[in-house]
C-alpha cells in the first residue's frame, strides 16, 4: 500500500468484535489488521520505529488515528522489559539556555519513541535528588543531570539501579561522571585573558551564587587562573554574587560606581542577563561603554547581537550539548560500551561592548 494511502473506516464488524471484547475500544489487532501488518509490526512501529519503514510506519499511525487508539504505556513497557522514559534535571525553568538544552535533548529521544521527564531542582541539590528518586520508581531508563554538584547519593542511586546518566552544560576531563559540555574554567580564562590582553587590570566580577554550583566556581576559578597568571587578583569588594537577572546586575553596577577606592575598568559577568543589567545601568550613570568600562557577558543570546552597544559574550551551543547527551544515552541503552564524555567549545563572541582599557586615573574616584 503506497504511504499516501490512508486506511479505510472501520467496519461495523470491527465495531461489534470491539464491543464484544467488552471495551468499546479498539485494540492491537484491530489497529494491525486496518494497516495490513502483523502485531508485531505495530509494536515495532511505537516502541521501535527506526526499525519499521516511513511508509509502514505511516500506515500503523494512520490506522491508530482512525481507530483512536493509543498504545498503553504500561502494557509497551512489560512487553518490551523497557519504559521508554528518560528523565533530565536542569536547575531553572528561568534561563532559556537550559530551555534550549531540554530542547536538544527531546529532540533526540522523541524521534525514538522516548519520553522525557523534566525535573527543576532550584539549585537545591535535595530538591534535584528527591526528584532523580521519584523517577527512578517511575523506571526511568536514562538520566540527564545538570553540573556536577550534587549529593553521592544522586550519582550512587543511578549506579545502583544500573540507570545510565550524563552530566551536562559541565565538562571536566578529571570528573568521575561521563561530561558532554564546555570547560567552565578555561571559557571564563579565556574571557579574562581577551581583556587583559585589551591592557585591562581592574576587573569586576558580577555573577550567579557560587553555593551548590560547580559551573559558577569552576567560572571564579578561570577568572582567578588568569589573572594570577598576569600578577592580578580580583579584590573582594568587586565580587558580586547574586540572583541572575538584569535587576541584580543594575545593582551590582551602582554598587561598584559608588564604593571607595579603584573603580574596575572591565566586568564578567555569570550570564548576559547580568551584563544588560550592568550596561542599563551604566547608561542612567552616564558612563561611557566601552571608554571608561568594558563590559563581557556568557550565553550569547539573541538580544546580546541586537541591544546597543552590541554585547561581547562567549557563545556554547546549548541544543548541541543536549543532543549530543541524549545521542550518547541512546547508544548505552542498545548495547554499546559506556563511552567517554565530550567536551563542546565555548567560542568568544567580541562585540562593541569592550574596547582598550581607560587611562589609569579614569577608574579611581
Amino acid at each position: 500500500m503506497p504511504s499516501s494511502t490512508k486506511p479505510t473506516p472501520p467496519s461495523p464488524r470491527a465495531a461489534q468484535s470491539r464491543a464484544r471484547r467488552g471495551t468499546g475500544r479498539a485494540v492491537l489487532d484491530d489497529v494491525a489488521r486496518l494497516a495490513g501488518v502483523s502485531t508485531a509490526t505495530v509494536s515495532r512501529a511505537f516502541n521501535e520505529p527506526d526499525k519499521v519503514s516511513p511508509a509502514v510506519r505511516e500506515r500503523v499511525q494512520q490506522a491508530a488515528l482512525a481507530l483512536d487508539w493509543l498504545p498503553n504505556a504500561a502494557g509497551r513497557a512489560l512487553a518490551s522489559t523497557r519504559s521508554h522514559i528518560a528523565g533530565t534535571i536542569i536547575p531553572t525553568l528561568d534561563d532559556q539556555v537550559f530551555a534550549s538544552l531540554v530542547s536538544g535533548t527531546q529532540s533526540v529521544f522523541a524521534a525514538r519513541g522516548i519520553t522525557l521527564f523534566l525535573g527543576c531542582s532550584n539549585y537545591d541539590p535535595a530538591q534535584a535528588l528527591t526528584q532523580v528518586r521519584v523517577m527512578l520508581e517511575r523506571g526511568v531508563e536514562a538520566m540527564t543531570i545538570v553540573g556536577e554538584a550534587h549529593p553521592p547519593e544522586l550519582f550512587e542511586a543511578l549506579t545502583r539501579y544500573r540507570v545510565p546518566y550524563v552530566v551536562v552544560y559541565s565538562y571536566r576531563a578529571e570528573s568521575p561522571h561521563p561530561c558532554i559540555g564546555f570547560d567552565n574554567r578555561a571559557a571564563f580564562a579565556s574571557l579574562t585573558d581577551y581583556l587583559i590582553a585589551q591592557g585591562h587590570r581592574t576587573f569586576a566580577v558580577v555573577m550567579q551564587p557560587a553555593r551548590d554550583n560547580d559551573r559558577v566556581q569552576a567560572r571564579l576559578d578561570g577568572i582567578r587562573d588568569a589573572l594570577a597568571g598576569h600578577g592580578l587578583a580580583l579584590l573582594p569588594q568587586h565580587l558580586h554574587e547574586g540572583e541572575s537577572g538584569m535587576a541584580f546586575g543594575r545593582r551590582s553596577l551602582r554598587a561598584l560606581w559608588q564604593a571607595p577606592g579603584p573603580r574596575p575598568s572591565a566586568i564578567l559577568c555569570g550570564n548576559d542577563q547580568l551584563a544588560f543589567g550592568v550596561l542599563r545601568e551604566a547608561a542612567e550613570l552616564g558612563i561611557d561603554i566601552p571608554g571608561q568600562l568594558s563590559v563581557a557577558g556568557f550565553d550569547d543570546v539573541a538580544m546580546a547581537r541586537e541591544i546597543t552597544p552590541a554585547l561581547t559574550t562567549m557563545r556554547v551551543d546549548t541544543h548541541e550539548i543536549g543532543r549530543l547527551s541524549a545521542l550518547h544515552l541512546l547508544e548505552i541503552l542498545d548495547g554499546a560500551a559506556a563511552a567517554p564524555g565530550r567536551r563542546v567549545e565555548a567560542r568568544l563572541c567580541p562585540r562593541a561592548s569592550t574596547g582598550p582599557a581607560p587611562a589609569m586615573d579614569s577608574t579611581r574616584r
